[in-house]
């Protein structure tokens, strides 16, 4: 699909198509020498950009404007048409035609509120110094038994994708295409993401025709620079994909991330071999049988996060062949999660001390709160509500003063849960659905605090962290000391 207009979140077709329609209904109003003109105008630009959208894929944000246009057409043409056989025009009085023209106007004003509210998501343009690559790999661990199926001969798979510093694509290439390696994929994918929440497949549907800034196997960049690697879990259903836009800025400064698909947990993961594996994890209603489920996902997730650690590791010394070979800084390793991968984000750092630095966005800390966590910790969290459990903020506080590393919760005023994701891209700017910091804002401030804690943590920076990160929000800082 053509590029997206910013702003109206319409492509250059689904604009000039709002142009024919607007100008059909306005062709009434206007005086009687320039009615004509104006109508065949509207005609020439509206009928070929309808054919054309029909052709390559229709939203639904563009039937109103369609249909506003269909209601108005006989309205606008019918002068024409009298004139060319011979008889005299006829024009409605003017408060005979407002109502319908108004009813018009207003249909075909609701496309591009829709497509507003509902748009093809633009991303952000990462702002480092590399061009950003992806590719897909999949990774089956030979030891660890596929606890989700009752096959005792399955063994843990999963589905991760790298975001990695690159060189620079030739004019035109193609960007990777965001939720999936094809464009089935993706829709495979945003369906079964919407199946999750309950909404109605169409409503986003301009999701999977969405590209990202990164192209799919671009050459490593130049100099034989080895760039420290994030890994990074999805929340409760969610999937690899759900953070593109953070990881494609942090891929610009120069990190490796690895994004999981976590098998049986994320909404849909697409393996090599073309099967889908759906989501088999739900709630209960039951709140302390969830959080005993949850606790068992989170252990799940975090073996997962170990697994592809080591396999990076491997894929670093060659052991797995692949492009980044001799290019992965595999002793400088963040572990990274949202919502309950935050949750695994914490439980994998407990577990295995090659993890250097960990970074929770606004996940609940299920499952054991011990062994402490030794390394540095960031921990974004949403404005906390009276609707916000209120065992949240107690736990995650406690966990991060058991540390014996200093650790950060810096509380974003304006954020909501999905605000630490992609979700702003392509949702509704409703507060309590993606928060009030806006489309442009929110990955903005997700990218910029944690790039400061990472390039403190990882690459030993010098600067005042908590300063920077204090200018975000509300922040407090847990010293190893303070509990003691």
């Amino acid at each position: 699909m053509a590029e997206i207009i910013v702003g109206l979140y319409m492509s250059p077709l689904e604009f000039l198509a709002l142009l024919g329609a607007v100008a059909l209904v306005v062709a009434r109003w206007l005086p009687s020498a320039a009615r004509p003109r104006v109508t065949i105008a509207a005609g020439a630009v509206l009928v070929p950009a309808a054919i054309v959208l029909s052709v390559v894929g229709i939203r639904w944000q563009m039937l109103p404007v369609l249909a506003g246009a269909a209601v108005a057409s006989p309205f606008a043409l019918s002068p024409l048409l009298r004139r060319r056989t011979g008889r005299p025009a006829w024009r409605a009085r003017w408060w005979l035609a407002l109502p319908g023209s108004v009813a018009c106007a207003g249909l075909i004003a609701t496309g591009p509120v829709a497509a507003w509210a509902f748009p093809v998501p633009v991303f952000p343009e990462p702002s480092g110094r590399f061009a950003v690559g992806t590719r897909v790999v999949q990774w089956t661990d030979p030891r660890r038994p596929e606890s989700f199926t009752a096959d005792p001969h399955d063994r843990r798979t999963v589905v991760v994708q790298l975001w990695y510093p690159a060189q620079k694509s030739p004019a035109g290439a193609q960007r990777a295409q965001y939720l999936g390696r094809t464009e089935h994929e993706a829709r495979t994918v945003s369906d079964a993401l919407t199946r999750e929440v309950g909404l109605p497949g169409f409503l986003v549907d301009g999701v999977p025709r969405a590209r990202t800034h990164s192209v799919f196997n671009a050459p490593v960049a130049a100099g034989g620079e080895r760039f420290p690697v994030v890994l990074f879990s999805p929340g409760s259903g969610g999937v690899r994909t759900q953070n593109s836009a953070w990881a494609e800025e942090l891929a610009g400064h120069g990190y490796v991330v690895a994004a999981l698909d976590h098998p049986y947990d994320s909404a849909a993961v697409v393996l090599a071999d073309g099967r889908t594996i759906h989501a088999k994890i739900a709630s209960t209603g039951d709140r302390d049988r969830d959080d005993e489920l949850a606790a068992g996902w989170t252990a799940v997730r975090a073996a997962d996060l170990g697994f592809a650690l080591t396999q990076l590791h491997r894929l670093d010394r060659g052991e797995i062949t692949g492009p980044l070979t001799g290019r992965l800084d595999t002793g400088r390793v963040a572990v990274t999660g949202h919502s309950m991968g935050g949750a695994a984000a914490l439980q994998a750092a407990r577990q295995d001390r090659r993890f250097d630095a960990v970074i929770d966005l606004d996940g609940y800390p299920h499952g054991p709160a011990s062994p402490a966590l030794h390394q540095p910790t960031l921990a974004l969290t949403q404005a906390i509500t009276p609707g916000t459990d209120p065992r949240y903020i107690p736990r995650l506080t406690e966990a991060l003063k058991l540390g014996t590393a200093t650790s950060y919760r810096l509380t974003v005023p304006g954020a909501a849960h999905l605000t630490f994701m992609d979700g702003p891209l392509y949702l509704p700017p409703v507060p309590s659905i993606a928060g009030s910091l806006g489309r442009t804002e929110s990955p903005r401030v997700v990218a910029a605090t944690t790039l400061a804690f990472l390039d403190t943590t990882l690459r030993h920076k010098p600067g005042d962290l908590a300063g920077v990160l204090s200018a975000y929000g509300d922040l407090s800082v847990h010293h190893p000391d303070d509990s003691r």
